[in-house]
């Protein structure tokens, strides 16, 4: 399973991406080299939205299409959203 994520930055920006695993990938972000050169210098960040997609094809679609959504559009995905991790 493959997933779309949007990360909030520590400066009020979102990060959108995709992953197998959202919680790894946070990590990642948060504490290692292998993430994104957007999110070092934005520190922390926190996951506030994720999709699952049956594919990688159709995560990266939908990453494409929330990367074009305005910062309030994004803010209004994200507050509808309630993460539950398990």
């Amino acid at each position: 399973m493959w997933y779309t994520y949007l990360l909030l930055c520590a400066d009020n920006t979102y990060y959108t991406g995709v992953t197998t695993n959202c919680i790894r990938r946070t990590h990642e972000h948060n504490h290692l080299t292998s993430g994104a050169r957007y999110t070092k210098t934005r520190r922390p960040v926190a996951l506030v939205y994720t999709e699952e997609h049956p594919s990688r094809s159709s995560a990266q679609q939908r990453e494409y299409t929330l990367r074009k959504l305005s910062h309030s559009q994004k803010q209004a995905l994200a507050s509808k959203t309630t993460l539950t991790t398990s």
